[in-house]
């Protein structure tokens, strides 16, 4: 067992071998309005598995992490455009600003990168492939997880939920050497054939736009009795009245006994 295998290990629940990660990650590209420090609090109290967010909160935050039994923080490493305005005035646009070293260094357990699937400029892609197999290399040199976040947010995509190119991108996470994936939840029939597409890789599905508790409760569920070993929610969780509750309840379905 590796270091990158042990520090994996302790993002899962050892008694369900699932997850449930809070994304609160999304300032850096979406300009959220809000006291960061505030958000976080709360997040943490609900005591999630982990806590993906940027570098920069993650200084400003250090003491909620600092103790046994803490959620685990998650690096966010890349930068993309993600708002749909910007993307469609200024281009898309990738860029990796933080290395595995880097984010082992401030005290992070794994890191999480875009792999995003047709965008307009090809060799937005190949940059994008390329960024991911050398954080891969680096990161298994120091034995920190990747967790690469596979979608279809390229301009060129009609269905951001096609099942057949959510497996492609996320085979191809994979076979660059991602030790976990987030993805897209689909629907309990294409789900089980985007996890088996990836091997023994732990698959984890994001939450998407904020939605009414209810969806965002059934698609939880769905991903879990699909097969998926976790849940990374942001806007469902953070963006909601009470954020430490709304986390409670995530959890509960996330290690709900199939």
């Amino acid at each position: 067992m590796t270091g990158t295998d042990i520090r994996l290990a302790q993002l899962f629940n050892p008694d369900s071998g699932r997850s449930f990660i809070t994304a609160f990650d999304h300032g850096q590209s979406l300009g959220v309005r809000n006291n960061p420090l505030d958000l976080l609090a709360k997040i943490v109290a609900g005591n999630p598995e982990g806590v993906l967010l940027n570098p920069g909160i993650l200084r400003q935050g250090a003491e909620l992490f600092a103790r046994r039994g803490a959620p685990v923080p998650v690096v966010r490493a890349d930068w993309c455009l993600l708002d749909e305005g910007d993307k469609h005035e200024l281009g898309e646009r990738y860029r990796v600003l933080t290395s595995p070293s880097e984010a082992l260094a401030m005290g992070a357990g794994a890191i999480c990168m875009y792999f995003i699937m047709r965008p307009t400029d090809g060799g937005m892609f190949a940059d994008n492939a390329r960024a991911i197999a050398e954080a891969a290399h680096e990161a298994h040199r120091v034995g920190i997880p990747l967790i690469v976040e596979g979608t279809l947010w390229g301009l060129r995509n009609e269905d951001r939920k096609d099942p057949e190119l959510l497996a492609k991108v996320n085979r191809m996470a994979a076979e660059l050497g991602a030790d976990a994936i987030k993805t897209e939840y689909t629907d309990p029939e294409t789900m089980p054939m985007i996890i088996d597409n990836v091997g023994d890789i732990p698959v984890m599905t994001l939450g998407g736009a904020k939605g009414d508790i209810d969806a965002v409760k059934k698609a939880a569920a769905g991903a879990i009795g699909s097969g998926a070993k976790g849940l990374i929610f942001g806007r469902n969780v953070w963006d909601t009245e009470d954020p430490t509750a709304t986390t409670r309840a995530l959890l509960e379905i996330t290690h709900k006994e199939l």
